[in-house]
């Protein structure tokens, strides 16, 4: 099949490319130019966020789009305008985010939608393939980790333990929360266009279990050859941070975790990686290789002045 991929010269691209090329497809990037593209693809460089860069679309027919970048509902509308629609399927990678908060765990895809949520266009643009009958597949991923990874996710507790530094954990740092590696979900992806069941589908993503953030810590200690037990972890008081806010802490201070079982099921899918594999994973082929860069610790000390350590 003819594959656009909006956005895959970054983290999912990069493990989604690989998977897509050695299923025989013909595959067509659009960046802005930034990274390389393997040699057998197709690069239309431009930034989705110029009309003037996507119109070089215009024309262009597609069996697939891949959007693996798109935020709001405008940004896939003008993709859709240029190109028509795709003969086959458009995959949409989503978030988990779109959830509203809830008292019930884990969250299936029929979990209530949060319209306040930074992810809301997301869901805003599922609810618009729906309505418009385009044939698309979404994927749900609550916390996304893996080589390549440009939010600081296990990179945050990877630096603090290697520094030898307090970890600052909120409260008794007994929340729980879900993370997914990138080459399982860039497998999901790439399978669900070989199965007619997911066309219209919603699918959450992520591992298969869920960890507790004193887990994530003693998890991420073990990836990078530390002990857990030699890693100090602190509790800071949660109410010093907004909940969903990720600057201080990279993860919300609530339980985040959504329930996998209809991509199981529905794409005969299973991660690959546990979470200990995964963080080693990205631990040997990229935090390794930066582990040497500065780093500000000044919020963490903000933190930590009041905090005590956690048995």
């Amino acid at each position: 099949m003819d594959i656009l991929v909006m956005g895959g010269t970054r983290f999912i691209g990069v493990a989604l490319l690989p998977r897509l090329l050695a299923a025989g497809h013909a595959v067509t990037v659009f960046s802005r130019g930034k990274r390389p593209v393997p040699v057998e693809v197709d690069h239309i460089r431009g930034d989705r966020q110029s009309p003037e860069d996507v119109r070089q679309l215009a024309g262009r027919r597609f069996d697939v789009i891949v959007d693996t970048s798109g935020r709001q509902l405008a940004e896939s509308q003008q993709v859709i305008a240029h190109t028509g629609w795709p003969r086959h399927r458009l995959l949409y990678v989503s978030s988990a985010g779109v959830y509203a908060d809830s008292r019930q765990w884990p969250l299936t895809e029929q979990a209530p939608l949060d319209p306040r949520s930074r992810h809301a266009g997301k869901a805003e643009t599922e609810a618009w393939l729906r309505r418009e009958g385009i044939p698309f597949t979404s994927f749900r991923p609550t916390y996304i980790y893996g080589p390549g990874n440009y939010n600081p996710i296990e990179s945050w507790f990877f630096a603090r333990i290697l520094a030898n530094r307090p970890v600052p954990l909120p409260g008794d740092g007994q929340l729980i929360t879900q993370l997914g590696h990138v080459d399982d979900l860039a497998e999901a992806m790439a399978r669900s266009l070989e199965v007619d069941t997911s066309t219209n589908r919603i699918y959450n993503c992520s591992g298969a279990m869920g960890v507790t953030f004193r887990g994530l810590a003693a998890a991420a200690a073990q990836a990078c050859g530390r002990s857990p037990e030699q890693v100090e972890l602190r509790s800071f008081d949660p109410c010093l941070l907004e909940q969903k806010a990720r600057k201080a802490f990279p993860l919300r201070i609530a339980h985040f975790f959504t329930d996998i079982n209809r991509v199981c099921r529905e794409l005969a899918w299973r991660p690959h990686f546990d979470l200990v594999t995964g963080l080693k994973d990205s631990y040997e082929k990229d935090f390794r290789q930066q582990a040497s860069q500065a780093l500000d610790w000044s919020q963490d000390e903000q933190l930590l002045a009041q905090a005590r350590s956690l048995p």
